[in-house]
């Protein structure tokens, strides 16, 4: 060891010494962030990272030789030979190389023991190469056992050094570039202590001759320049790295539509601000934010109009997001938003909501169209209503159901009370559902007169559930439910179906009528549903008539036109029900012929005519006769009403007078049909392979 300082101090110029030594440790800590960010990639890319290590390896190693060298006071003439000193250059390199891709390699048992000891044998290979191109005029003599100690040592401290690199923390990182330096300054100065010239007697000349200084600065300088390259390559990458890794998590916590949080990054706020809350004692209101027609809008206008109202409602709702005073509104569904309100601090509640409500309410034009999406909102108080972030988002669900079944209420606070209703109405969803599987779903009739000699027409099919618990649902209940449910596709095409091929079976071939509910009416293949049940039954077009509703066309008056010609192509009569209560009545018969215009029996629910009841029934009468369309009356319950319909000429009426909604076995019993062939089996009942496959 003594002999190793005396080398250092006495045989070397110090101040080169340093700089060696300082070239030495940058370009251990350029290698070793390089391979850090080598080990991070794959592929081409990480061979390529390899290279730029190897070269930074390389050069480090070569440097920190050659510059120490230059420090070195032989006594005697000095001389480089090139070939030796460059190929010393491509052996450091090309072992480094060889090295860092065994350390990195999955298929060596011992990696880092591996590519270290390439590592380290070009370290001791490219030195001792180094030294066959040092010529001097003497003798020289070696020291073996220093040989040897440099050729165990570089190797030991450069494994060591992979192994530490190979953990993947910047710690290891930092202990590689130690390590790293001490292996290549070992190596050096190891062999430089088994290095002993004698002088050849002759006069002493200067080893540092000015073409010797001139090289040094060359040698540092280039050194310098390969190594800040190395490492601004590094920095380049790590920055856009980062950029990258910041620009990934935007992405996995915003919305990439709206701009607004997702779903995840709105549940970790709201872990926060329930334990804010908590912690001040203040409150914490929820606010779940469901738009009431967004599927309307898809299924009507397109994708690209859904996108565009989503766009639009982000935009004005990012504009109401104030995060650090506890102002937050997220995206956590196709069409759902949940907001976040801090109590106490941002003021009431009350407002916030008013103006989310009133956001989604204001019109957006898009492609010369006006399109108001509305929405309900459901709100929840931490800790009045609930204490966990579960329970609180199940209360503000429940609220924002109840205010979506009533349209009159757009926004809604969560009451104790409404669980046990909510969770009925969802237990009801169910059951229906199973009511398709398990034949509970039947099919009454109720007859349509002519009112000036009262012979039956034809007759409307009117849709039953018979609940095995609660026992007959109304119509009124269990269609919104379907409708909410999607399960009123199925259904419909199971009620069209089932009239379809019961009406095929009658004597007399009266018409069967058949309601088209506004979801059924938006699919775009009701032409060919309609098609292929008159195909399968065998009922003669000119025997079905679809009714549906003013509200149902105003949805998109164009497409649903569209829809009623397709419709009328195959030969089915269209009825226009509740006449009367609908947008835009006069422009909706200028825009189609109906078949039949049947008077909603609202304006029948008084228990004697009155002369308002009577203007409004003559004037629809006149709309018919104008546009040569006839008029039923709907809702008839007295003989008055009948006779006062039969005074103005209305040609057809339905109602409880004339008729309550039977089955077609009671129809049968009164005489007014008979089944040819018998009719089909189970007519009354659900089409399981039908229904099944629909729901």
């Amino acid at each position: 060891m003594s002999s190793l300082f005396a080398c250092i101090l006495l045989e070397h110029d110090l101040r080169i010494v340093l700089v060696a030594a300082f070239l030495c440790g940058v370009g251990a800590w350029v290698t070793a962030r390089l391979f850090r960010r080598a080990m991070q990639t794959n592929g081409s890319q990480r061979i390529g990272w390899y290279v730029l290590t190897a070269l930074a390896t390389g050069v480090a190693i070569w440097c920190t030789h050659f510059i120490a060298m230059m420090g070195f006071r032989s006594g005697a003439v000095v001389t480089f030979d090139p070939f030796l000193t460059l190929l010393s250059l491509f052996i450091c390199i090309v072992g480094s190389v060889l090295g860092f891709i065994a350390a990195g390699s999955k298929a060596i048992r011992w990696p880092s023991v591996v590519g270290g000891g390439l590592l380290g044998f070009s370290i001791a290979a490219m030195h001792y190469v180094g030294m066959m191109a040092f010529h001097v005029q003497g003798q020289v003599h070696w020291d073996l056992l220093y040989v040897v100690e440099s050729g165990i040592l570089g190797p030991v401290l450069a494994m060591a050094a992979l192994y530490m690199a190979l953990k993947g923390t910047a710690r290891g990182t930092n202990a590689m570039a130690a390590l790293f330096a001490a292996a290549i300054l070992s190596v050096h100065f190891l062999g430089m202590t088994a290095l002993h010239v004698v002088s050849g007697g002759e006069s002493v000349v200067s080893v540092h001759s000015e073409a010797l200084r001139t090289m040094t600065m060359a040698v540092i300088g280039m050194s310098l320049i390969i190594l800040v390259m190395g490492m601004v390559s590094y920095l380049i990458d790590d920055s856009t790295r980062a950029e990258t890794v910041e620009r990934l998590r935007r992405m996995a916590l915003n919305d990439a539509l709206t701009g607004l949080p997702n779903r995840a990054h709105f549940n970790d706020r709201l872990d926060f601000e329930i334990a804010l809350a908590a912690q001040r004692g203040g409150r914490l209101a929820l606010i779940g934010i469901d738009l009431d027609r967004f599927k309307d809008i898809n299924d009507l206008r397109g994708h690209s109009v859904g996108d565009e109202v989503l766009r639009v409602l982000g935009q004005r709702m990012k504009a109401m997001q104030q995060v650090e005073q506890g102002r937050f509104i997220a995206r956590t569904g196709g069409d759902e938003f949940t907001a976040l309100y801090r109590i106490g601090i941002s003021g009431d509640v009350t407002g916030f909501v008013s103006r989310i409500e009133q956001a989604l309410s204001d019109p957006i034009a898009f492609e010369n169209l006006e399109i108001t999406p509305g929405g309900s909102l459901g709100v929840a108080i931490f800790p009045d209503d609930a204490v966990d972030r579960e329970n609180l988002v199940n209360c503000a669900d429940l609220a924002m159901y109840r205010a979506k079944s009533n349209p009159l209420q757009r926004i809604c606070f969560y009451e104790a009370g409404m669980d046990e209703r909510i969770r009925e109405r969802r237990a009801l969803a169910a059951d229906l559902r199973d009511a398709i599987s398990h034949n509970q779903l039947t099919l009454h009739y109720q007859v349509q007169t002519i009112v000036s000699t009262g012979r039956i027409r034809g007759y409307e099919a009117l849709l039953r559930w018979n609940h095995p618990r609660l026992g007959q649902i109304p119509p009124s209940e269990f269609i919104p439910l379907a409708e909410e449910s999607g399960l009123i596709l199925s259904i419909g095409e199971w009620v069209l179906y089932t009239a379809c091929r019961e009406a095929v079976t009658w004597e007399p071939p009266y018409t069967i009528a058949v309601n088209l509910s506004a979801v059924q009416f938006i699919n775009a293949d009701l032409p060919e549903i309609v098609r292929k049940v008159l195909a399968e039954t065998g009922l003669a077009p000119e025997r079905l008539e679809l009714e549906l509703t003013e509200s149902t066309i105003f949805a998109d008056r164009e497409r649903s036109l569209d829809l009623l010609r397709q419709i009328r192509a195959l030969k089915v009569s269209i009825a226009l029900d509740d006449f009367g209560t609908g947008y835009s009545s006069l422009d909706t018969l200028r825009s189609f012929t109906f078949d039949r215009i049947k008077i909603d029996r609202s304006f029948f629910s008084a228990s004697e005519a009155t002369t308002q009841t009577t203007a409004i029934i003559r004037a629809v009468l006149a709309l018919g006769k104008s546009f040569g369309i006839p008029v039923m009356a709907e809702g008839i319950e007295t003989y008055d009403q009948l006779s006062m319909l039969n005074v103005e000429g209305c040609e057809e009426a339905q109602g409880f007078l004339l008729g309550h909604p039977v089955t077609v076995d009671d129809i049968i019993r009164k005489g007014q049909i008979a089944r040819l062939n018998g009719g089909p089996d189970g007519a009354g009942a659900v089409d399981m392979r039908r229904a099944e496959s629909g729901a």
